[in-house]
């Protein structure tokens, strides 16, 4: 307002509104461009409006001006007040505030020349009480080592002595103070001949101890060699000590049978072997916790590694005397060199028709038998073994938990961040020690104990195999005819799949005892592979060559090559479950998985690594997944077989005897035989066909059969019912469907018998006939909510829209 400018004013929404000349022109009136009275009006109007709005405008400016200039005038007193409260301020900081703060920067100054004062007399007062300390110690190790000879006290005196810093002890303070008539030289030095004269004497005190074998001394002057500065000489005398003491018992222990039979015989290396591993881990288990409390923590580790040292040379020595014993380079070579001629001779294509590989190859077999390994030598020595890798593992889990707990402690604590995985950190703690990853004697356990285990593992289960075939003998007393009571119990399997699968079981548990994943992972797969190619190939050499049950002349095979076929079925079939409980057994799980998870509690135990323990898992859930996918695969082939040559050229003429001189186009005026006669006739064939096979085979192996055979039966009678059309009326259909239902279950009552797994699954299998007598049966109603779509089509889903017409049409109404 000073330079005569007016504001413009507000309007309610805060942007300037002008009072004239704001409105729009271009809709605007013209009085000069009006052309008629009307406009003229219009025009008038529209001023008449515009000079109302302008004047209302006007008026509130005018009113609203007062308020202003009250707002202003308080404004301007509230300036002369804020004038003089800054004109106040300005003079206190200027006098009283700058002599107080003068003051304080004072005192500050004086405080903290205070405070150095002090720290220099409270750091001269501490190094005048270490220097006082410090002639004590050297005044006390010089009275003790004289006429007292109290080796504890001036070892006490030189710990003392150790904690002051170096500074003080060779600063020249301490050296003018410290020296006395009775001991004349700097405090460094007197305490160095001290501790060299200490130690020097310590030593022959401890060797003189061991000599004359007191604990009590060795123990006291063990413990004073970390209080005069010589723990590494105090833990090296420590080591050679026990060490001496693993070596003369280790060597007591290996010669105390020698030149006996006991050395020869039995468990004696194994023994000893694990003699050696449990002195160690007493030695270390008893006294590890006397090393860490006197000379720190951690401490033990290099006597550890000093054990280990002496445990490659004892154990080397052990296992170096127990392989030239047992010979065991000689048996490796023999296994190597063995044919395996009768399982090679079994798999030679037959001389002549129908003459058995068994004989021929039994001949064979004599000769190999006299000139080959002895089968109970190889079985103690891997026993030995397995026992030797089993202390050795335990010995290895000890040294590792013993090793590695306090390392990741400190790992954790230190080094470890809170996103890495415990996955981590169990691999490290079950990790062995770099010192015993490479050891010679984890070398020797691999050249001397692994590898010949896994070769004479193979060869004993492979050999096994070979003599469970050539001694095998079949079930006796079997009989195709229902009519003679069977004169063995089931399961009737021939001898050589108890024989083989309890070898599995034994080898199985004898290569996890080893607690060894590596020995597992090698040896696990070798009796899959040997099942494969052994077991399952000559079961599948017997059923192709041997009992292989051909028609003759056009009728049944012979019945004992049928009874032996369906043993060798019976054989895979047994086979499966032996293997699937070996499993379960040795893992330790209720079940199977489809596929392999975590590992078991069991398996953990044996395998503290979690890694290794779900190797194992997975090895030994492998073995049986395939082996039960090869069993299968030989075993529907076998099914087929007896289906299609024993059983299927008897079905057509057992329908055919069933249904024959039945008819269903009966008129409802005239009498008809309402007997039910094609339940019992069929009860009677299918039984004389179907319980031969059902007594002889498993439930498992029949359920198969019963399978494969009520499918073809079920075709078969689909084909009989589509041949009865225009022959069949309104009340035959009610009688076929009677028929066919009793058919049915006098089929599947085979299964509930003969106590199959899967007997109720049988009945689905003629869904699809059962239906079709539905709908040929059902009235006119049930048949049109059929044929919409209703409820009783869901009766019928097994039959399409076009089987169902067909099937209706069948009928004659």
């Amino acid at each position: 307002m000073a330079n005569g400018h007016v504001p413009e004013p507000l309007d309610a929404s805060g942007s300037s509104t002008p009072i004239i000349g704001d409105t729009d022109t271009t809709n605007t009136p013209d009085i000069f461009n009006a052309s008629s009275v009307a406009e003229i009006k219009a025009t008038l109007s529209h001023l008449h409006t515009q000079e109302a709005s302008v004047t209302a405008r006007l008026d509130a400016l005018v009113t609203s001006q007062k308020d202003l200039s009250r707002e202003l005038g308080r404004l301007d007193l509230m300036r002369a007040n804020i004038g003089s409260h800054a004109s106040t301020t300005r003079s206190i900081s200027h006098g009283m505030l700058s002599e107080a703060a003068g003051t304080a920067d004072r005192i500050s100054s004086a405080v903290r020349r205070l405070d150095l004062e002090q720290a220099r007399v409270k750091a001269t007062l501490e190094v005048v009480e270490q220097v006082a300390e410090l002639k004590a110690c050297a005044l006390g190790v010089s009275g003790s080592m004289g006429a007292p000879q109290d080796w504890e006290k001036a070892a006490t005196y030189l710990h003392r002595a150790a904690q002051i810093p170096d500074t003080v002890l060779n600063g020249a303070f301490a050296a003018e103070m410290v020296p006395t008539a009775d001991v004349p030289d700097p405090p460094s030095v007197t305490l160095d001949n001290a501790a060299e004269s200490l130690c020097g004497l310590f030593l022959r005190e401890f060797e003189k101890a061991v000599k004359e074998n007191d604990g009590a001394k060795i123990t006291r002057f063990f413990k004073l060699f970390p209080l005069i500065g010589r723990s590494e000489v105090g833990l090296d005398l420590y080591g050679r000590y026990v060490c001496q003491g693993v070596a003369a018992k280790a060597r007591a222990n290996l010669n105390g049978a020698a030149g006996g039979a006991q050395a020869k015989d039995g468990f004696f290396y194994a023994n000893a072997l694990t003699k050696l591993f449990e002195h160690i881990a007493q030695i270390i288990d008893g006294h590890g916790g006397l090393v860490e409390h006197h000379y720190g923590l951690r401490k033990m580790g290099p006597v550890i590694e000093r054990l280990q040292i002496e445990a490659d040379v004892q154990g080397g020595i052990i296992l170096d005397t127990w392989g030239d014993e047992r010979h065991i380079d000689r048996k490796l070579m023999d296994i190597k060199s063995y044919a395996f001629t009768f399982l090679v001779q079994s798999f030679l294509p037959t001389q002549r028709p129908g003459q058995p590989h068994s004989q021929s190859a039994a001949a064979g077999a004599g000769a190999t038998e006299e000139e080959g390994v002895d089968m109970k030598e190889i079985d103690g020595i891997l026993n030995e073994m397995a026992i030797m890798l089993g202390r050795w593992s335990l010995y290895c889990r000890f040294l590792t938990d013993t090793c590695n707990v306090s390392i990741s402690c400190c790992s954790i604590c230190s080094n470890l961040t809170i996103s890495q995985t415990s996955d981590d950190d169990d691999e490290k703690r079950f990790a062995l020690p770099g010192f015993l990853q490479e050891s010679p004697l984890t070398h020797k356990i691999n050249d001397r104990l692994v590898s010949p285990f896994n070769a004479m593992t193979t060869f004993f289960f492979r050999r096994s195999v070979e003599k469970a075939f050539q001694l095998d003998e079949s079930p006796s007393g079997l009989t195709l005819n229902i009519q003679r009571p069977l004169k063995a119990d089931p399961p009737h399997i021939t001898s050589a799949v108890d024989d083989i699968m309890y070898i599995v079981n034994k080898v199985i548990q004898q290569t996890i005892s080893t607690s060894q994943e590596a020995v597992v992972t090698n040896v696990v797969p070798t009796i899959s592979r040997v099942l494969g190619s052994d077991f399952i190939g000559m079961t599948q050499r017997k059923m192709r060559d041997e009992c292989y049950p051909r028609a003759i002349q056009g009728g049944q095979p012979p019945e004992q090559t049928t009874i032996a076929f369906l043993v060798q079925i019976n054989n895979l079939d047994i086979a499966i479950d032996y293997i699937r409980r070996i499993v379960q057994n040795n893992t330790g799980s209720k079940s199977l998985p489809d596929q392999p998870g975590e590992p078991t509690p069991h398996l953990l135990n044996i395998f503290p690594s979690p890694s290794s323990a779900t190797k194992v898992y997975a090895t030994l859930h492998s073995l049986a997944t395939s082996f039960e996918s090869k069993i299968t695969e030989l075993l529907n082939d076998g099914i087929q077989v007896i289906f299609n040559n024993v059983i299927k050229p008897r079905l057509r003429p057992v329908l055919a005897d069933v249904f024959r001189d039945i008819e269903y186009t009966p008129e409802p005026t005239a009498d008809f035989d309402d007997r039910e006669l094609v339940k019992p006739r069929f009860t009677t064939s299918w039984s004389e066909l179907m319980t031969p096979h059902a007594r002889i085979l498993t439930p498992t192996a029949f359920d198969r059969v019963l399978g494969v055979t009520v499918s073809y039966l079920s075709r078969l009678l689909e084909k009989r019912l589509y041949s009865y059309h225009s022959r069949i009326n309104a009340l035959g259909a009610a009688r076929l469907e009677r028929d066919i239902a009793g058919l049915v279950g006098a089929a599947v009552e085979v299964g509930y018998v003969a106590g199959a797994p899967g007997r109720y699954k049988h009945r689905e299998v003629f869904a699809r006939v059962v239906q079709m007598t539905l709908v040929m049966s059902m009235d006119e109603d049930e048949w049109d909510e059929v044929r919409r779509g209703g409820e009783a089509a869901e009766v019928v889903e097994k039959l399409s829209r076009e089987e169902l017409i067909r099937v209706r049409g069948m009928v004659r109404r």
